[in-house]
């Protein structure tokens, strides 16, 4: 593996610290987004799949138990342990490989798929991350990206989410907008088929800080930002609480675009 920058670095030691908390129980393990956006991928001779920053595998595995013959990918060896024990107990072959998402080592044209999800606002080079995914992609090949975003146009509520998501995750860099995602496709070379903000139920906030394992002091200033909340981000996030929890609708973006 190259050597990682800082913000490597950072999500590299969050997620082996954390990796025991993504298996069955994570709301990640609910792959339905997943299942729409394969749906639209041409039927390929080759089925190659590539799964980036695959975490727990719940993305990839779903693709392995659908013909798909999957590499799963992580920066974090915890996660690809996760993983491997997931595929095992399914009874799915997969190849792990333990790597950034801004250098592939795979040569051109490896793959028919390459899918990341939930994922690249970990990423320190996005742009990177895309032009890798395009040259590894056969032609004709997908590229699956599903991500937390915000609205072009929401630059205040982003912000708000940011220095919240910040102080959670640490290891968090930045949530890309659903029009700076497209550009990064179009400057790598791939088409844009399908791109799409749906709102996504997220658990109480309590459960946010115990998956990222969010220190005493950055819980109390997430809780304050929570209490300061701007009106746009609160009609945005639907903010709420709920039986003492704290609830919001995270803005995930289902993206898919194919190689020429």
């Amino acid at each position: 593996m190259s050597e990682l920058n800082e913000i490597q670095r950072n999500s590299q030691a969050q997620f082996d610290r954390q990796s025991a908390r993504y298996g069955r129980q994570h709301i990640l393990a609910d792959v339905q987004d997943v299942t729409e956006l394969v749906r639209l991928i041409p039927q390929q001779s080759r089925r190659r799949a590539l799964d980036i920053a695959t975490g727990a595998g719940h993305t990839g595995l779903y693709l392995a138990e659908h013909g798909w013959q999957v590499t799963l990918a992580d920066i974090s060896s915890g996660m690809l342990e996760q993983a491997s024990k997931a595929a095992a107990e399914r009874g799915l072959t997969v190849e792990t490989r333990q790597h950034t998402a801004e250098v592939l080592p795979y040569p051109d044209e490896s793959f028919e798929l390459v899918s990341c999800r939930v994922a690249a606002h970990h990423f320190s080079d996005p742009a990177a991350f895309v032009r890798e995914s395009a040259r590894v992609l056969t032609s004709g090949g997908a590229f699956l990206l599903i991500d937390g975003s915000v609205a072009d146009d929401q630059i205040e509520a982003e912000e708000w989410l940011h220095q919240v998501e910040k102080l959670r995750d640490p290891s968090h860099h930045r949530f890309l907008s659903p029009g700076r995602w497209q550009q990064l496709c179009q400057e790598a070379g791939l088409n844009v088929i399908q791109s799409g903000l749906q709102p996504m139920l997220q658990p109480d906030l309590q459960w946010y800080f115990e998956t990222a394992n969010t220190s005493a002091e950055n819980r109390r200033a997430v809780l304050e930002l929570v209490a300061a909340v701007p009106q746009s981000a609160r009609e945005l996030f639907q903010l709420a609480e709920d039986q003492g929890k704290i609830t919001w609708y995270w803005q995930r973006l289902s993206l898919l675009a194919l190689k020429p």
